[in-house]
């Protein structure tokens, strides 16, 4: 899953701890999510790095500080691109190369795995990468991937949860 304006709230190149905002129903979707065994992983761009905004110490005072709200092992692990777009990896969402090093690393079948986001460029992540489904939290009315029966949107954390979880109960 994504991390800024999916988890947290996104106040723009998140560098210090005390900006960290958890967004509603985000510790308890977690919760169910884990307790449905699910492996919880945050892929992240964090282009402010690149750009020169903040540092990777002050990128780890924030994740650190989210981990603390969320409770230090309900997140499985963090992977983080911090390349300036103009000069972008494959690491970089929407390509899908931190997708396929948390799948290799975590011993996860990507095909059984879901992507939640809140930009366009987390969901092509998802679908670049062959997982399940994306869920993209947006309040925005955007046909962007009406075609995409594995494309699923939901306005809040709790409904892509809800989805999920849903998803994985009549499939399995």
């Amino acid at each position: 899953m994504d991390r800024d304006g999916t988890l947290m709230a996104d106040p723009g190149y998140p560098s210090k701890p005390e900006q960290v905002r958890l967004l509603a129903g985000v510790k308890e979707g977690l919760v169910s999510l884990r307790s449905a065994s699910f492996k919880l992983v945050i892929v992240t761009n964090q282009s402010g790095i690149g750009r020169g905004f903040f540092t990777e110490t002050d990128f780890w005072a924030v994740q650190a500080r989210l981990g603390a709200l969320l409770g230090e092992d309900l997140l499985g692990a963090t992977y983080f691109c911090p390349d300036h777009p103009e000069n972008a990896s494959d690491r970089r969402k929407p390509a899908p190369g931190m997708l396929f090093e948390a799948a290799r690393d975590l011993d996860v079948s990507l095909g059984d795995s879901f992507m939640i986001g809140d930009k366009e460029s987390d969901i092509e992540a998802g679908l670049n990468a062959g997982v399940k489904a994306c869920v993209w939290i947006t309040e925005v009315n955007n046909e962007r991937f009406a075609d995409r029966q594995n494309v699923r949107v939901a306005r809040d954390f709790k409904t892509a949860v809800e989805l999920i979880l849903a998803s994985s109960r009549t499939e399995g």
